[in-house]
């Protein structure tokens, strides 16, 4: 009977704590924004100062001057690009560093030199921003070849 107690108490522990754990954690698999405005999110990318770094569609990269690495956004892309990726991208950009920086810089960074938006833009320029950019990908589905042995 004791033993039974036993296992009983360990397994109401582990869901408790991944109860606790689910709670603090903040992702999701999906984003449900509502709709953004693409003109608006044009301009958001210029004045919150995105193409000192990126270059996106027929907005050209401004940072020949600040010395800033070059990372072009948008284009033909053979990973989907959704709203969730876009939205981290922006609001965490630690979260996954470009490798293209990485190249650029000849280094190794654990963060992310872009400024921090968190407390600078709105939910509505993020949600413009997002619509925006989320247009400027393409999905290509990269051709395969195989040299299959005749038989």
């Amino acid at each position: 009977m004791r033993f039974r107690n036993s296992w009983l108490s360990l397994i109401f522990s582990l869901i408790t704590l991944s109860l606790v754990y689910d709670k603090g954690c903040q992702q999701s698999d999906e984003y449900a924004l509502p709709a953004g405005t693409v003109e608006a999110g044009k301009s958001n990318f210029v004045e919150l100062g995105c193409n000192l770094c990126h270059s996106v569609g027929e907005i050209p990269w401004a940072g020949e001057q600040s010395g800033h690495p070059h990372l072009p956004l948008g284009g033909e892309t053979t990973k989907v690009k959704n709203y969730g990726d876009l939205v981290t991208s922006i609001i965490n950009p630690s979260h996954k560093i470009n490798r293209e920086y990485i190249i650029q810089m000849r280094r190794i960074v654990d963060n992310s030199p872009m400024t921090n938006y968190n407390e600078v833009m709105t939910i509505q320029e993020l949600i413009n921003l997002v619509t925006f950019l989320h247009g400027e990908y393409e999905l290509v589905v990269p051709e395969l070849s195989y040299d299959l042995p005749e038989f």
